[in-house]
């Protein structure tokens, strides 16, 4: 899973001076570089439920309900991606940064509401702010609050899908660019597109760096409660998923009719998020339908699990070089820093 924004009481909670206090305040610019009609959406939900091994893509997890869950999971005491990623930041930010060298550009893939960079730009000080998600209207309030907080930073925010397009315009200076890519989201993508997305970055950042969040393999009995909580919040943030599908689609799925289910697929290291049909039922929308046995599953999430090693051999692949990771004090999570 994605991980938000964390709250660091070392970091946040201190008094950050503007990066440039005597700037002139700069209008953030904003670019929506991918629009998804209703008919691409509805196609892309019907492709993967009519596979033999039905699945529906990870991205519609998040409609509004699904991010308010995703948040209240981050809280939970078996979820500890974002304390760990919370931990290394809060300790080890002006390494960091400083492994990563002059930053010009400070690119910001997923950037949600922000928060993570934001940390990280008293340290960096980058000239320019890149904010990129999925949507800009989602990036807007959290641009406003940086630009309040740093009059003089120059900001252009991306709504694009950078999985598949990965294209950044030539207002941002091609030198001395920083990508940030926290919260483990890389675990979302199989390895061979993990590795594509790496040679992209790469390709892009000719003297910069990458700053990566990467979850680290652990036993089951830590990982799998992380995916299914004793208070059933990962089970409600799964099965919302069927809701939204009946919202987009016209369909009837009847959520008491499936069943959430999490486990790790240690043979692929990997943690995964499936629905599982308690009974037998035939899903309908309009112009089709679905027949599902009963105990057949919708696969709805991978979330991928490294070795430091193997990581770091990924990321040698791509064409980066000085590698340095960080980890939490359990060894559970690591914050990656390369040099292109």
């Amino acid at each position: 899973m994605r991980s938000p924004s964390y709250s660091s009481p070392s970091i946040a909670d201190a008094v950050i001076p503007s990066a440039a206090p005597q700037a002139l305040p700069t209008e953030p610019r904003f670019h929506q570089r991918h629009v998804e009609t209703t008919d691409t959406v509805r196609k892309e939900l019907l492709d993967g439920l009519t596979k033999p091994q039905a699945d529906i893509s990870p991205k519609f997890l998040y409609d509004e309900l699904g991010s308010s869950l995703f948040t209240a999971i981050t809280l939970l005491d078996e979820y500890y991606p974002t304390r760990c990623e919370n931990q290394i930041f809060s300790r080890h930010s002006p390494d960091i940064v400083a492994h990563a060298g002059p930053v010009c550009s400070l690119i910001d893939l997923g950037a949600g509401d922000c928060a993570k960079a934001e940390r990280l730009l008293a340290h960096m000080r980058p000239s320019h702010y890149v904010p990129i998600d999925i949507s800009v209207d989602y990036l807007k309030t959290a641009v406003k609050r940086i630009a309040d907080r740093y009059p003089g930073l120059d900001i252009t925010a991306l709504g694009m899908d950078f999985f598949n397009d990965l294209s950044i315009p030539d207002e941002v200076h091609a030198d001395q660019r920083a990508f940030f890519y926290p919260g483990s989201s890389i675990g979302n993508l199989p390895p061979d597109h993990a590795a594509d997305l790496l040679a992209n970055i790469r390709r892009q950042c000719a003297d910069g760096a990458l700053i990566i969040g990467v979850d680290l393999v652990k036993p089951r009995e830590i990982l799998e409660p992380a995916y299914d909580d004793a208070v059933g919040v990962t089970a409600a943030f799964n099965l919302n998923l069927l809701r939204h599908v009946n919202a987009i689609l016209g369909s009837d799925f009847n959520l008491a009719q499936w069943q959430h289910v999490a486990c790790f697929n240690e043979a692929r290291s990997r943690m995964e998020m499936h629905l599982r049909a308690r009974v037998a039922t035939t899903v309908r929308w309009a112009g089709g339908e679905r027949r599902f046995e009963e105990g057949e599953r919708i696969h709805t999430e991978d979330s991928y699990k490294y070795r430091p090693h193997a990581f770091k051999a990924m990321l040698a692949r791509a064409g980066f070089g000085q590698i340095r990771y960080w980890t939490d004090e359990r060894e559970w999570f690591a914050v990656f820093c390369a040099r292109a």
